[in-house]
């Protein structure tokens, strides 16, 4: 039997939970549902059945977060496929598959998107098990949820007569209401759940029947890439040649070996806040309510609260609130959380991409204040952690150290600050931020000047590779 060879898609951007899931941010690298965020999750979900470390494919933007947060788990190390432009499933998984080719080896992939959550995380790792014959033999084979509930919101497989992993009949699109009670009525109808377990070799042999030019694409990408660690950045010139196309359209509804294995494990795509109520805790109220939340004589409400958030005599609404943003709305009108992060888009504000608190690889910084002319940031440096060397246009700094020791190099000099310490860096001045201690290091930053922007940042040495 092949090895399993795990492959995690977090390319997702999940606006439909904005404003706790953002560009910058998204779903997938936040804790919904558990302790652990949703990529953890996924990692801890099959790190049973293998002892290869996951192929992660990701936004390059999210390159940091991603190797952070698989670090925290003491995942072992990912190969980390870094995808230039968004070309959707298809070319993805193509990449991971060609990745995972090169040791000589031709294992099952186990495709999985990153920001799903499944209650019964035993039963799904049996149905990997159990599917693995199949997959091995050379089907393309695909995890139908069984529906209990007829969903609008999810595409359908109709799968042939017989039981564990039978022949896709077809797939079908999101179905209007009527439609979808028939499916649930008939049987025989399971909703698409995005996961797939396949022979690398075999996607890649199907995909060249029928995207022949995607291949070639995703090939080339793969060999003029740059490998920077466990950063494998594909080249964004052919990438971005490659067609744009999903697995199902591109190779599932195509090939002839396409087979569905039916699960029934408390899956869910979390794909709107009202989807999120559905998988969590209730009280007696039917409320979920996270963080500190005083709810009077209302029910069946979702609450995600920062700050305090009190609710009197509400029923059957979203209420989720952030340190910059908050968002109020009708349970069942939350798919419409699009339309206001298209506004935000449309309006060029930050509140689309960033949190307030941005993470960087060196740590993050929180804007806390902000004026005409003045910016208060806290800033956190990891241990060991350094800014680039930069210098700024249109804004000097003052940095005091509130704890953690920081090494400051200002122009020719160089500094080491403890508690209560401070500094000014003139406009202009070259200058970088480290902590050379064990522990973080935590500084308040107050920026003065014509212009704040993050764009104004000239960088001269970066470790991180950035160039902006």
């Amino acid at each position: 039997m092949s090895e399993l060879q795990p492959v995690l898609l977090s390319g997702g951007s999940g606006t439909r939970l904005w404003p706790l899931s953002r560009e910058a941010y998204p779903k997938q690298f936040l804790p919904l549902g558990s302790d652990d965020t949703m990529v953890q999750t996924t990692w801890k979900r099959v790190e049973p059945l293998t002892s290869l470390a996951p192929i992660v494919v990701a936004n390059e933007d999210h390159r940091f977060l991603v190797a952070e947060q698989l670090r925290q788990i003491k995942a072992p190390t990912p190969k980390i496929l870094l995808e230039p432009v968004a070309k959707n499933t298809a070319p993805a998984i193509a990449a991971a598959a060609l990745c995972a080719l090169e040791g000589g080896t031709d294992p099952l992939l186990l495709v999985l998107p990153s920001d799903h959550v499944i209650a019964n995380a035993e039963a799904f790792r049996n149905a990997v098990e159990s599917a693995s014959a199949a997959a091995e033999a050379g089907a393309l084979v695909t995890f139908g949820v069984v529906p209990d509930a007829p969903e609008t919101g999810f595409g359908y497989i109709q799968a042939g007569a017989g039981h564990g992993v039978v022949p896709v009949q077809r797939f079908v699109e999101k179905p209007d209401a009527q439609t979808a009670a028939q499916y649930l009525a008939e049987g025989g109808y399971y909703w698409n759940s995005g996961m797939f377990l396949f022979k690398a070799s075999r996607y890649i042999e199907e995909l060249q029947k029928f995207q022949p030019a995607m291949v070639e694409a995703v090939k080339q990408a793969l060999s003029a890439g740059t490998r920077d660690g466990d950063f494998i950045r594909l080249d964004k010139a052919a990438f971005a040649a490659s067609p744009s196309d999903s697995i199902d359209y591109a190779v599932m509804e195509k090939t002839a070996d396409a087979k569905v294995l039916p699960i029934d494990v408390g899956w869910n795509d979390v794909g709107s806040w009202s989807a999120l109520y559905d998988v969590a805790d209730h009280d007696a109220n039917g409320n979920v309510c996270v963080g500190d939340v005083i709810s009077v004589e209302s029910r069946n409400n979702y609450v995600h609260a920062e700050g305090l958030v009190a609710l009197v005599g509400v029923e059957d609404v979203v209420v989720v609130e952030t340190d910059d943003a908050i968002l109020v709305a009708k349970k069942d009108r939350v798919q419409e959380v699009k339309k206001v992060v298209a506004q935000l888009k449309h309006d060029q504000r930050s509140q689309a991409a960033l949190h307030r608190k941005v993470y960087r690889p060196w740590g993050a910084y929180d804007s806390i204040d902000m004026g005409a002319r003045f910016q208060v940031k806290r800033i956190t440096v990891n241990p060991g952690a350094s800014l680039s060397l930069q210098m700024h246009h249109h804004r000097a700094e003052h940095w005091i150290v509130v704890s953690g020791t920081a090494k400051v190099t200002r122009g020719d000099d160089t500094l080491l600050l403890s508690e209560n310490q401070s500094t000014y860096i003139p406009l202009g001045v070259t200058h970088r931020l480290e902590n050379p201690g064990k522990v973080p290091l935590e500084l308040i930053e107050v920026q003065s000047g014509s212009y704040l922007g993050e764009d104004d940042i000239v960088r001269f040495e970066d470790v991180y590779g950035r160039s902006n």
